[in-house]
């Protein structure tokens, strides 16, 4: 599916604020409620939206600590080490990368002790790495269109 420019504004919006409705981004961009219904609609059936999530503050439901934690899997472990990783509950998002590491783990934990428990857990497939996260500077930034990304670097 190509998107046209109504799409990306309309995706715009959608990631500033999901819970917005049709007749407001319709409003926003020139088109009818049921227009803009239709084109999320193809969106969302062609996978270009994936779906709708809260965002959650981790620390005010007891998550104190977020981290970021690498792993270099030993050799024969990163197999048995990807089939555990949806089990541990304190993981946010899991990345296979290139480079020296294999994986890296955003997690979210109570405290210190619940990051050593968790490193306890992941030595066992491979060499560590921690890096404690201090505060986000962009978090969940908005996809855009290359085009607008280009024209923002010229201006």
């Amino acid at each position: 599916m190509k998107l046209d420019d109504l799409n990306w504004k309309i995706l715009k919006f959608l990631q500033e604020n999901a819970r917005q409705t049709n007749s407001e981004i319709g409003r926003k961009i020139g088109l009818s409620s049921p227009a803009v219904a239709e084109r999320i609609k193809k969106m969302e059936d062609y996978g270009i939206i994936k779906g709708y999530q809260a965002q959650i503050s981790y620390g005010e439901v007891g998550h104190q600590l977020k981290a970021i934690i690498t792993l270099r899997a030993f050799m024969g472990r990163l197999k048995p080490f990807l089939a555990i990783v949806p089990s541990l509950k304190e993981v946010l998002n899991c990345y296979r990368i290139t480079g020296h590491e294999n994986i890296v783990l955003e997690v979210v934990l109570r405290d210190q002790l619940h990051l050593e428990e968790l490193i306890d857990k992941l030595i066992s497939y491979g060499e560590t790495k921690t890096h404690i996260v201090l505060s986000n500077v962009i978090e969940n930034g908005p996809i855009t269109e290359l085009k607008e990304i280009i024209r923002r670097k010229n201006d």
